[in-house]
Formats: structure tokens, C-alpha cells, sequence
């Protein structure tokens, strides 16, 4: 892949995590917060996503290729800690607590309204 065409797609998984992003914010807009945090943790995992494939040349697939290839980044000094433990908070309480087993708490609201700053974080490191 070019320098250009691999750019390109990583502007367009970010353009993903970003529309994703809207989509969770209307669904919690809407009270529907099970939906809401499903579809902020598929921002997180866009955005995690475009952030390998611009610094490690490859889309990482799956989620459990996705967190090794974070941890990689973060074990490389190339991601900062931080944006690993935000990922991980989302994966453990986004998708994994509150939308498959509804156990959605104060903070839910929260975490779904700051996976933009995730999103604009992960592209900078992208774009560093």
C-alpha cells in the first residue's frame, strides 16, 4: 500500500469512529444507553484501529489483535499509557458490562461522551 492510499485509510477509519461516535450520542439522546455505549466502543475501536494502521502499517482485525497491538504500542513508548487504560475501561465497561449484561453505571454517560476526545487523542498519536 502507498504512503498516500495507506493515509487515506486511516482518515477513513477515523471518518468511522467520528460517524460512530454521532450515532452513540444520539442513541443516548434518545435513552437507549445499552445501544449508546455499544456503539462508543466501536468508535474506541475504529479509532484504535486507524491509530495501528498508521504507525505499525497493518489494520489489526479482531479485538484481541487490536489490544495486543495497543499494549505493543504503548510496551514501544509510541502510545501513551493513558489512551491504554481509556481503551480498556471502554472495552471492560462499554461493551462488555453495560451493553451485554446491562450493568451500565454513573459513569457510562461519561465514557460515552469522552470517546471523542479518545477519537481526537488516537488520531493525533496517528498524525505525530
Amino acid at each position: 500500500m502507498t504512503t498516500t492510499a495507506l493515509q487515506d485509510h486511516v482518515d477513513e477509519i477515523f471518518e468511522d469512529a467520528r460517524w460512530m461516535h454521532s450515532q452513540a450520542v444520539e442513541r443516548l439522546e434518545q435513552n437507549d444507553i445499552r445501544d449508546a455505549a455499544e456503539k462508543a466502543w466501536c468508535a474506541t475501536k475504529r479509532a484504535t484501529d486507524a491509530l495501528i494502521l498508521a504507525l505499525m502499517g497493518e489494520e489489526p482485525g479482531p479485538t484481541g489483535f487490536t489490544s495486543n497491538c495497543l499494549d505493543d504500542l504503548v510496551e514501544s513508548g509510541r502510545a501513551p499509557d493513558s489512551l491504554q487504560g481509556r481503551y480498556y475501561s471502554r472495552l471492560s465497561q462499554l461493551h462488555g458490562a453495560c451493553f451485554y449484561t446491562g450493568a451500565c453505571n454513573r459513569h457510562t454517560e461519561r465514557r460515552i461522551r469522552e470517546t471523542d476526545a479518545y477519537i481526537t487523542d488516537a488520531e493525533a498519536l496517528a498524525n505525530g
